[in-house]
């Protein structure tokens, strides 16, 4: 009887998310009078209170969809597979050699302040995110232009020597120190995008972070959309922007983009009709929507793997054989056919199958009694005397239950106790960029559809790094791997690269990421893209 009444109670709220024609919109829409059309405000669940809205200093997927609608970079992304498309570059050349690329702005281009948006404007972003005071976590994305690694470490000092050139206003010039295949794709990310430098100098040194810039009534964007409204742990609104140089084809009025870190409040909310998209779906309603309302149930695939990182650095965790035993003990099949059920593919290795070609053979190999052997090694005997290890996760159901999931194998298969920690999203990041855990749950979405941004990642020198793993082979490698000339040879460099990580183990592979979503049955024009960086402005909502 429960059962049925949740279903009848969930059709109907579904079906009030459809719409009726005598009724008003259980949306947020409002309308100016009678024969006003309504106004377009998609609602969308977007998980934890995003860290920062600065392009260059933000990490997280809550400020990733954020960032998509108040900014736009050069480029912007497809993803599946397809060259990106154009942005404020309306067209670009690539040099015969593959080293310089000449992009031209479009003159109609502005921030959403009315300034006009020129190739200077980005000479003086890539300064800034160069700057070592700024701590920009993503840096190291742009060392594949000639001199930038030399400038942020103070090699160089003057940046005109740089690869960054602009001729003219509406010219930009980036010519690479050694040919990079995924270079326009990578152009995508948010590393990329131009800061309004003439905004932020308001506020302070431009090379500092000041999050003052970033507040509801300074903000300054140059993409689709532009901050309305920002209600702390509530909601943060965008509004389409007046100066955008494709204004007229952007669809919605506005998007409000609610901070909701549990799936189940969510959920609640989706069938009240007060989202029009998820952030997730609770594990445990997926078998209903799946059966009952499968038109509502978006599930994808996602460019990225869900991963455990080690602290390197914290006892027993500098031991690769602790490391190695427990991530044998894991068992990644039972994790996901009956832990996480989103379809999710169990993780032997760094990189998902097939990212633009590459495929690797590389594969965590042993078994349980392997992880006890190991573990007796180390000097813990069936968990006896193993110090007290706690996982960190950030407020997501679905990573509650996967802790608890893996704490129980520990339990079971090696004898050993360690403890759960969450923190909201923000106290969460801050901890990562510190290492103040010993286990810290994690994950990595692809940047751009390469497998060069799986093993960028985990570079000495990379400030996304986190674990205080290091191995100079490793490095030497990464670098190599951009001196060939083919696919072919740069992908047998990165197999060398991915059985170091295999061998050394500074972070525990657990599964591949899908992508579980409700969405209503109005919108439209949305992809679930493998990065999950379809554009804002070509969504659209039924009235």
């Amino acid at each position: 009887m429960l059962k049925r009444v949740f279903l009848l109670l969930s059709l109907a709220s579904l079906l009030s998310i459809i719409g009726c024609k005598d009724r008003k919109p259980s949306t947020g829409s409002e309308t100016g009078s009678a024969s006003a059309a309504p106004r377009k405000i998609l609602q969308v669940g977007n998980g934890g209170e995003p860290q920062f809205i600065d392009p260059q200093i933000s990490t997280g997927v809550p400020e990733h969809a954020l960032l998509r609608a108040l900014f736009e970079g050069l480029l912007a992304d497809q993803s599946e597979g397809e060259e990106p498309l154009p942005g404020v570059a309306e067209k670009w050349e690539v040099s015969p050699d593959g080293l310089s690329y000449t992009f031209h702005l479009r003159p109609t281009a502005k921030w959403s302040d009315g300034t006009p948006l020129t190739s200077q404007d980005f000479i003086r972003s890539y300064r800034r995110i160069l700057t070592p005071s700024l701590a920009a976590d993503y840096v190291y994305m742009l060392f594949v232009v000639k001199g930038a690694e030399d400038f942020f470490h103070g090699k160089l000092t003057d940046f005109n020597a740089t690869g960054f050139q602009a001729p003219d206003e509406h010219t930009l010039v980036i010519t690479l120190r050694q040919a990079a295949p995924f270079f326009l794709h990578s152009l995508i990310h948010e590393a990329w995008f131009p800061v309004p430098t003439h905004v932020i100098a308001k506020f302070g040194d431009v090379g500092q972070r000041n999050l003052d810039w970033t507040r509801a009534g300074n903000f300054v964007g140059n993409g689709p959309f532009r901050m309305k409204q920002w209600l702390p742990n509530q909601k943060l609104v965008v509004e389409r922007s007046p100066t955008y140089w494709d204004r007229e084809h952007v669809k919605l009025d506005e998007i409000h983009f609610h901070a909701v870190e549990l799936a189940d409040t969510e959920e609640r909310m989706f069938r009240a009709g007060q989202l029009h998209i998820t952030n997730q779906v609770p594990v445990t309603k997926l078998d209903t929507y799946r059966r009952d309302f499968p038109a509502a149930l978006v599930i994808e695939p996602w460019c990225g793997t869900y991963f455990y990182r080690f602290n390197t650095h914290f006892k027993p965790l500098d031991d690769a054989r602790v490391r190695r035993a427990l991530s044998l003990a894991v068992e990644r099949e039972r994790l996901v056919e009956n832990v996480t059920l989103g379809g999710e593919i169990p993780a032997y290795a760094l990189v998902p199958p097939n990212v633009a070609g590459y495929t690797s053979d590389v594969r965590l190999k042993g078994n349980l009694e392997e992880a006890k052997r190991l573990l007796a090694e180390a000097g813990y005997p069936g968990g006896r005397g193993f110090p007290h290890l706690d996982i960190l996760y950030n407020n997501l159901e679905k990573h509650q239950i996967v802790a608890e999931a893996i704490q129980e194998m520990w339990r079971r298969n090696l004898g050993i106790e360690v403890g759960l920690h969450n923190e909201e999203w923000k106290v969460y990041l801050a901890d990562q960029k510190q290492i103040n855990f010993s286990i810290q749950r994690a994950g990595w979405l692809a940047d751009y559809v390469d497998p060069h941004v799986f093993f960028d990642l985990w570079s000495s020198y990379s400030d996304n790094n986190n674990t205080h793993w290091a191995n100079p082979e490793y490095d030497r490698l990464l670098r190599a791997a951009l001196d060939t000339t083919n696919d072919k040879d740069r992908f047998a460099v990165y197999r060398k690269m991915e059985q170091i990580i295999i061998d050394e183990l500074p972070i525990l592979p657990l599964y591949y990421y899908t992508s579980a979503r409700l969405v209503s049955p109005k919108v439209r024009g949305y992809r679930i893209t493998l990065l999950d960086s379809y554009p804002w402005k070509f969504v659209d909502l039924e009235p």
